[in-house]
């Protein structure tokens, strides 16, 4: 689809079994997945592509901490999710100073992965899918709108000349309006049509 954004995360691990684990669940959620094993070699890979999330581990002696420091150092925004196998309050500390998302302990949890990917996803207003984003809120302003002006789905419909289905799947987010549409339901409702797009 040509509107499909891939989120790229970074998966970077020294050991392999927990590499091979992580892309395997993330791209099986559909996420573009690169992997390294040197931690240290990071920086130079963030620098040269695009990646929204980098799951990075920081365990004592991996260089991880010291590769996270470096990405700071010029990237402020990549979402970063911390990972170790030994757990310490130092490395903790550390990893929140330089702003990581999230610290995991592993051995990682499937589950648990993958609800932080999502919570990062959404905390942090990675979009995967620019078109769901885009209809499902042109359907909550359309939604919105028709509220304000109480009327029913089926009162919107016999305005527009739409059908009652139609309407509802555009304000579920679940069907992209046309623009005649969208003209439609715009002077339906009393406002311009650029209402239902403006900070999208």
């Amino acid at each position: 689809m040509a509107n499909q954004q891939t989120l790229n995360i970074l998966v970077v691990d020294s050991e392999e079994a927990a590499r091979v684990q992580l892309k395997d669940v993330l791209t099986g959620e559909g996420f573009g997945v690169t992997t390294l094993s040197e931690p240290l070699r990071a920086p130079d890979e963030v620098r040269q592509n695009r990646f929204q999330l980098i799951v990075l581990d920081v365990s004592p002696g991996s260089g991880g901490t010291e590769a996270l420091a470096a990405i700071r150092g010029f990237d402020d925004d990549v979402c970063v999710i911390a990972t170790t196998g030994v757990a310490s309050v130092e490395a903790a500390v550390a990893t929140m100073k330089h702003q990581a998302f999230h610290y995991l302990q592993k051995p990682i949890e499937t589950e648990e992965v993958l609800a932080v990917v999502k919570e990062a996803i959404k905390d942090r207003g990675l979009l995967v899918d620019l078109e769901t984003h885009l209809n499902t809120e042109v359907g909550r302003r359309i939604r919105t709108q028709r509220h304000e002006a109480e009327l029913t789905l089926k009162q919107l419909a016999n305005r527009t000349g739409l059908s009652v289905s139609l309407i509802s799947q555009i304000e579920l987010g679940k069907s992209a309006a046309s623009m005649s549409t969208m003209h439609k339901l715009a002077a339906a409702l009393g406002v311009r049509m650029t209402y239902f797009f403006e900070t999208l």
